[in-house]
């Protein structure tokens, strides 16, 4: 469970960061055709990469959020560095040229998405540890 320390979202980001600045493929390529499949009704269903990139980072944030209903200091460390990854981002959205994208845009918001319910169901679920003991009862 170890692996799982660290914020899931950082992998569509690396992805992200890998075309852009190492392989140095222009914008234009997260709108390009990734994959055609045939429908039954005839229609052509064409996913672009930047379909499937946001499709894996939902599906990521899927298992940060139940992640991030855990308790204890491992899930705080990981909401902070969650919180870390999504300045990172928003840093390199408002200041790097090739993050000036609506791809990379989307995966802000999703970072943004994962920090806000992290936090918020962290702090739910620790209202509920509360317990109140019946001085009757002793």
């Amino acid at each position: 469970m170890y692996v799982l320390g660290f914020p899931l979202l950082i992998i569509p980001f690396a992805i992200y960061n890998i075309v852009a600045f190492i392989l140095a493929l222009p914008p234009e390529f997260w709108t390009s055709q990734a994959v055609a499949v045939p429908m039954t009704s005839g229609q052509i269903w064409t996913l672009t990469w930047e379909d499937l990139l946001l499709a894996v980072s939902i599906f990521l944030l899927w298992l940060e959020i139940v992640k991030s209903t855990r308790l204890g200091n491992r899930a705080i460390l990981d909401h902070v560095l969650t919180l870390l990854l999504f300045i990172a981002m928003l840093i390199e959205f408002l200041l790097v040229k090739a993050a000036a994208t609506s791809t990379f845009f989307l995966l802000l918001v999703i970072s943004l998405v994962d920090v806000l319910a992290g936090f918020i169901i962290g702090v739910r679920g620790a209202t509920r540890q509360v317990e109140v003991e019946d001085a009757a009862k002793t």
